[in-house]
């Protein structure tokens, strides 16, 4: 039985990014950092809404319409609305954070 916690890399030189689940309106994803940030002046602008949960670890979520940074520690959520301009500007350096991200497409949004 697959495991949010199992299979990590020890080496993880850049985020680790798997889809669990796709299907034409959905997709599921579970991230995992270590001790990485989008780079400097870099902004994501994403076609679909994201909800995505903090279950282990930290980190730190900047919007380019918002002052300030929103610290997400496990059980924290958001949704970030497609085309909100965001960045992660921290993780934590010394434990994975496990993020689980699930995007939906604009025939799911109300």
């Amino acid at each position: 039985m697959p495991n949010l916690f199992a299979d990590i890399p020890v080496d993880l030189p850049e985020e680790l990014f798997e889809t669990l689940l796709e299907a034409s309106s959905v997709k599921i994803e579970r991230i995992v950092s270590r001790g990485h940030a989008s780079p400097p002046d870099f902004w994501y602008d994403q076609e679909q809404d994201e909800w995505v949960i903090v279950l282990q670890g930290e980190a730190g979520l900047a919007f380019a319409d918002q002052e300030g940074e929103l610290t997400l520690r496990p059980g924290d959520y958001v949704l970030i609305k497609a085309h909100a301009k965001h960045r992660v500007t921290f993780t934590a350096p010394d434990r994975d954070t496990i993020w689980l991200a699930v995007f939906l497409n604009s025939d799911n949004q109300g």
